[in-house]
C-alpha cells in the first residue's frame, strides 16, 4: 500500500463525511495526531483501525485500501451562487440548469437553506437568539453539501457541477464578530475552511444597486429588506466572501438578460469551457498603505507560499499553500502561454498529503516565493495586491479578466508605477529565479 495514496483517500472520505481529524479520532478512540500521520503518509493504521474506518465510512476495507480499477476519471466542482436580495438568483439557476448540460455537465443544485428553514417556521426572529438560528442554518448547510458530494461520487458522470444556492459564508453577513467567532469554535472550522472549500463564488448584485426599478420583495417570502437595507446587505455579502481565490461579482451595468449572459460567461471561463484560459493584467505599484487596506471591509489578507516544480520547457507548474492563522488550502497549477496577456491555466485543489508529496519535485533552481496577498473588491472588480518581503518600496497588483478588452479601474489609493502585464521580469516564476532576493 502506498502511504500517500491511502492518506489522500482517507482525507477524501473524512471530508465527505464532514468530520474534522479530531472528530474522526474520537469516533475511533484514537488521537488526532494519529489521523494526521495517516493522512500525510507518515504511518499506517492497524488492522483493527482499518476495520473501524471501513465501518464508519460504510465501505469495504479493500475500497479503503485500493482504488477501484478502471474507474472513470471524474471531475466534481462545487460553486456558490450568491448575491444581494432581488439579484436574480432564481432565474440564474434556471439558466445554469438549461445551459451547463450542453457542455457535458451533470448539474446538482443545493437549495437555499435560509428559505427552507424560514418556510418551515425556523426563523431568526423565532429562535432564542440570532446565534441559535445561524447555528441551525450553518449545520444544515454543511450537512446538505456533504450529502450532495457523497451522491456525486456515486454517479456515472465525468463532469459534475454542484451549485450551492448560497453558501456557508453568507451567514457571516448576518452575524457580528463575536457570534461568528463562537460559531467557528463550535463547528471546529476556520474562516478559511468555511470560505475556501468551494471552488468558486459568483455574486449577483442586488437590483437595489443600479436597477432600483426592478427591486421587489413580492417574489420571495423570506425577503424583508428595504432597498437601502438590501444594498447594505449586498456589501456585507461581498465582504464575507472576499479572500476567496475565485470570487466574481456580476453587476447591473447591463439589462437583466445581459447580466445572466455575463454570469454564464464567467462560469464557463472558470470551468475552462471550451479551454481553461487565464486573462490577467498586472501593475507595478508603489508600496501600498497596509493600514488602509486592512481597514476596508472589502479587503482580506491571506498568506501564500508558492513553490515551482520541475516542468516542461513550455509550461509553468507550481504548488501553493494559501490561507491565514495556521489554516490553509492547497493548489496545483499548470500554466502555458498563449499570448502576452492570455494563458491556458489548469488548477486543482490538493490534500495536504498531496501537497507535501509534490514538494519533493520542487525546482531547486528557483526560490520559494512567500507573499502577503490582499484581496480587494473595488468597483465590482476583484484585485489581488501582493506584498513581498524583499520589496519595501513597491508591490504588484493584478486582476483576472473574462475579456482582454475589459476596462480596469484601480482605486486611486493604489499608485501605479507602470503596467507590467507583458514584462516577464515581474512574473512570480521570474522573481523566484532571482537569487539575489532577500526573503
Amino acid at each position: 500500500m502506498n502511504d500517500y495514496e491511502f492518506g489522500e483517500r482517507l482525507y477524501r472520505y473524512r471530508k465527505a463525511a464532514g468530520w474534522t481529524q479530531t472528530e474522526l479520532a474520537e469516533k475511533l478512540g484514537n488521537s488526532s495526531k494519529a489521523i494526521s500521520k495517516w493522512e500525510n503518509g507518515a504511518s499506517k493504521p492497524t488492522t483493527e483501525m482499518l476495520s473501524k474506518l471501513s465501518d464508519l465510512f460504510d465501505i469495504s476495507v479493500d475500497e479503503l485500501l485500493f482504488e477501484k480499477e478502471n474507474k472513470a476519471e471524474k471531475s466534481i466542482t462545487k460553486i456558490v451562487l450568491t448575491g444581494g436580495p432581488c439579484a436574480g438568483k432564481t432565474t440564474a439557476l434556471s439558466w445554469i440548469s438549461n445551459n451547463l448540460p450542453k457542455y457535458g455537465y451533470t448539474v446538482l443544485f443545493v437549495p437555499e437553506t435560509a428559505t427552507e428553514l424560514i418556510g418551515g417556521g425556523v426563523t431568526p426572529w423565532g429562535c432564542g437568539t440570532n446565534l441559535d438560528y445561524q447555528r441551525c442554518q450553518m449545520q444544515l448547510q454543511l450537512e446538505k453539501e456533504r450529502i450532495f458530494e457523497q451522491a456525486a461520487h456515486t454517479m456515472n458522470a465525468e463532469k459534475i457541477l454542484i451549485v450551492c444556492d448560497r453558501g456557508t459564508m453568507d451567514n457571516r453577513a448576518y452575524m457580528n464578530d463575536l457570534e461568528f467567532l463562537r460559531l467557528k469554535e463550535e463547528l471546529r472550522m476556520s474562516e478559511v475552511e468555511l470560505r475556501d472549500h468551494y471552488d468558486a463564488v459568483f455574486h449577483l448584485v442586488t437590483a437595489a444597486k443600479g436597477a432600483l426599478e426592478a427591486y421587489t420583495t413580492s417574489n420571495n417570502a423570506a425577503r424583508r429588506e428595504t432597498p437601502e437595507e438590501a444594498a447594505a446587505l449586498d456589501d456585507k455579502l461581498i465582504a464575507a466572501w472576499t479572500g476567496h481565490p475565485h470570487l466574481r461579482v456580476i453587476d447591473n451595468s447591463t439589462d437583466f438578460e445581459e447580466k445572466l449572459k455575463k454570469l454564464l460567461h464567467e462560469m464557463l471561463t472558470f470551468l475552462g469551457e471550451p479551454v481553461p484560459f487565464e486573462i490577467e493584467r498586472k501593475y507595478l505599484i508603489e508600496y501600498p498603505d497596509l493600514k488602509w487596506l486592512e481597514s476596508l471591509p472589502s479587503s482580506k489578507k491571506v498568506e501564500i507560499i508558492q513553490t515551482y516544480l520541475k516542468s516542461a520547457p513550455d509550461e509553468e507548474t507550481r504548488v501553493r499553500q494559501r490561507g491565514s492563522d495556521g489554516h490553509y488550502v492547497y493548489y496545483l497549477t499548470t500554466k502555458r502561454n498563449v499570448s502576452e496577456m492570455k494563458r491556458v491555466e489548469i488548477e486543482r485543489k490538493l490534500s495536504q498529503s498531496e501537497y507535501l508529496e509534490l514538494l519533493m519535485n520542487a525546482d531547486t533552481s528557483k526560490r520559494q516565493i512567500r507573499k502577503t496577498r490582499y484581496c480587494l473588491m473595488f468597483d465590482n472588480q476583484y484585485f489581488e495586491i501582493d506584498v513581498f518581503p524583499f520589496w519595501n518600496d513597491k508591490a504588484l497588483a493584478e486582476i483576472e479578466l473574462s475579456d482582454e478588452c475589459q476596462e480596469v479601474h484601480l482605486p486611486k489609493e493604489l499608485k501605479i508605477i507602470r503596467e507590467v502585464t507583458t514584462d516577464p521580469a515581474y512574473r512570480n516564476s521570474s522573481l523566484a529565479a532571482q537569487n539575489d532576493l532577500q526573503q
